[in-house]
């Protein structure tokens, strides 16, 4: 063959393999739900439980309310409750399998970017959880004057710095009908120790002995509620919180949400990951199950599942390529086998049940 045949059969080649990928890529990133931009007031949400939430976002949430693909009529919806860090709404893409579950079970989504990221103002390290308890307030009176919501059948969904936020909003809003929780940790300081043992499981005892010491002394800061200059003069972390993080920490670090959970009266699916390394999920599992109601609560934990309850320690490897490939390639397939089922099963039932 010439030089010039050889060029086409390798062009030819690489399309042949290039061609049915993409195809692919395309037909997995299709997801079966519809995408409605949202921009959701907070100014009147003070009254349901915040401090001066418009203060931290604003006056506005920028967010993505989503409708089963093609459908028209009323919706049930739940709301989505992010953890911690800079959010946006859709997660970097992450929440599409979700939504496309919940979407199967007939409901709609909706989810907002935290205060100041992805352009939307404020700055949600200014906030408390009992703000970010007050956006979601916000947001489900939003949704009550939407004709595409069926405010019967109201729900949410919240993960880790969400178990924090949603169960003391359930005891005060009874137009939450059900709560789906993933990875919720019990109490801040506890979890936090938790944390930075699982970070040093190779490590030597003398190794965790000095996390802990650090840990207390940490804590001890902040029980005297010291300034950021005095933070820093303290020397308690190796690499020290930024001014706005430390605010963060400080406002929030007494969390713990067992006295609401006696005060939960829906539906709860409880979902966890056998490999978080985040959170005591065995903890977790135990003070929902001894407090919450009875009848209530269905936990389920998935063998070798994350934090997030993606699979085979995803999470944990965010940055290597393959894992990147794999989240493009095959989104529904990063997360924990039956996962999306369970979410579309619970809602489903709960769909049913009204």
């Amino acid at each position: 063959m010439s030089k010039k045949t050889w060029a086409l059969v390798a062009v030819a080649l690489v399309a042949a393999l290039v061609v049915p990928l993409g195809v692919r890529i395309a037909v997995a990133n299709t997801f079966a739900f519809d995408e409605h931009r949202a921009s959701i007031p907070v100014t009147d949400a003070v009254a349901a439980g915040g401090t001066t939430p418009d203060a931290h976002t604003g006056g506005r949430l920028d967010g993505v309310l989503t409708t089963p693909k093609g459908s028209t009529g009323r919706h049930g919806l739940i709301v989505f409750v992010h953890g911690d860090g800079a959010a946006n709404a859709t997660r970097d893409d992450a929440y599409f399998p979700l939504w496309e579950a919940f979407a199967r079970a007939g409901y709609a989504t909706l989810s907002w970017n935290k205060a100041g990221v992805a352009g939307s103002p404020g700055n949600w390290l200014d906030q408390s959880l009992a703000d970010r308890g007050a956006e979601v307030a916000a947001a489900l009176d939003w949704a009550r004057t939407r004709p595409e919501v069926d405010t019967q059948r109201m729900g949410a969904w919240g993960i880790s710095q969400g178990g924090w936020v949603l169960p003391p909003l359930a005891a005060r809003r009874p137009d939450i009908s059900f709560l789906v929780l993933v990875g919720p940790a019990i109490n801040w300081l506890r979890q936090g120790e938790y944390h930075t043992l699982a970070g040093l499981r190779d490590a030597s005892e003398e190794e965790r002995q000095r996390a802990l010491r650090a840990q207390a002394a940490n804590v001890a800061v902040l029980e005297r509620g010291a300034s950021y200059p005095d933070y820093l003069a303290a020397k308690v972390d190796a690499t020290p919180m930024t001014q706005d993080r430390y605010g963060f920490v400080l406002r929030n670090f007494r969390a713990d949400v067992t006295p609401s959970l006696a005060r939960i009266a829906v539906p709860t699916l409880l979902l966890l990951g056998g490999a978080d390394r985040n959170v005591d999920t065995a903890e977790t599992a135990r003070v929902y199950a001894e407090t919450m109601r009875p009848g209530l609560l269905t936990e389920r934990t998935f063998p070798g599942a994350t934090h997030s309850l993606t699979r085979d320690d995803i999470e944990y490897r965010s940055e290597d390529p393959w894992v990147i490939a794999q989240a493009v390639v095959a989104p529904r397939d990063i997360y924990a086998p039956g996962y999306l089922d369970a979410l579309t099963d619970f809602a489903s039932r709960q769909r049913a049940a009204r």
